[in-house]
């Protein structure tokens, strides 16, 4: 139950982030470096909910004793290197450190979440 708490959190933030990114993007002089983090970050958000997926599969082989599959570590990569390509193919509209970063967000959101959620559960 906790767990799925933890993931709807942490999904909830990332919307927010992307929807700060489209903000940024529709309202700043900075459309390719807000674009760039949008695009990142979605994939990102995509890699999160593989992640989370993958690890609710290996806690449910585990809860069975069941050998459980790999944590899908070539998918998240393959689809950060297909924001990169994405990147390259379209430099007037994407910022490539922009993307780069976006692909970070989710290691953010997750350190964040945690920091926060262990402050609130202090005495």
């Amino acid at each position: 139950m906790q767990y799925k708490v933890m993931v709807n959190r942490q999904r909830k933030w990332m919307l927010y982030v992307l929807a700060l990114f489209v903000l940024g993007w529709g309202l700043t002089p900075y459309p390719d470096i807000f674009l760039g983090l949008l695009l990142g970050s979605s994939i990102s958000f995509f890699n999160l909910w593989l992640l989370q997926r993958k690890v609710n599969q290996v806690g449910q082989a585990a809860a069975k004793q069941v050998t459980a599959r790999a944590l899908g570590t070539f998918s998240r990569f393959a689809s950060a290197v297909l924001a990169v390509l994405i990147a390259l193919r379209y430099p007037q509209h994407f910022h490539m450190i922009a993307v780069v970063i976006g692909l970070m967000t989710i290691y953010f959101v997750i350190m964040i979440d945690f920091f926060v959620t262990s402050q609130r559960s202090k005495p």
